[in-house]
């Protein structure tokens, strides 16, 4: 187990280095976003490839930070009925969620955007918008984002393993999840 829990460290460290470094990404986006609406509605002008870049970088951030996102537990979750259960059963739960419901719809995004990227590099598709962008920049952020999720799903999964082996200590086990009230005298 040690070796796997070596490669969760490693997944983890990627995630969270890509995490703190899409960070910067968001004061761009603030800047061109502020920018061309500046531009518009002081010029009365605007430019399709600058509101593209915008949507490049929202793409940008929102897919490279899902694997970020679920190192942090902050992934949307219903803990209406799951915060009531015991820690050990909320384990089995993110485990069988994570094979059976996480990893089958991220491998699948993953393979197919593939060959959409692929497809576009080769053809070096455009927007149709005049003045666009070349598409390929945001279409391969979508298999690297799936694969950063399907990596930390890993990582996620060799932990909560472990923790259930009773072979690392659960981080979780008197954290509240999203704001739940902590449940005091659980054994």
């Amino acid at each position: 187990m040690k070796p796997l829990l070596s490669l969760s460290a490693l997944i983890d460290a990627t995630n969270e280095w890509v995490g703190r470094w899409v960070y910067w990404l968001i004061l761009i986006m603030v800047v061109v976003s502020s920018g061309n609406a500046a531009i518009r509605y002081i010029f009365n002008t605007s430019s399709n490839a600058w509101l593209e870049v915008q949507w490049y970088l929202f793409a940008t951030v929102f897919l490279l930070c899902s694997g970020y996102t679920l190192l942090r537990n902050e992934h949307i979750r219903i803990d209406v009925i799951a915060g009531k259960l015991s820690r050990r059963t909320q384990l089995w739960i993110d485990i069988l969620g994570t094979l059976f419901f996480l990893f089958p719809m991220a491998i699948l995004i993953l393979v197919l955007s593939w060959p959409m990227f692929m497809k576009s590099i080769l053809n070096t598709e455009m927007s149709s918008d005049a003045g666009g962008l070349i598409r390929w920049p945001a279409k391969i952020m979508i298999p690297i984002g799936f694969l950063l999720l399907v990596l930390q799903g890993l990582s996620e999964l060799i932990k909560k393993t472990a923790i259930l082996r009773g072979i690392i200590p659960d981080p979780g086990e008197h954290a509240p999840a999203h704001g739940a009230p902590a449940h005091h005298g659980e054994a």
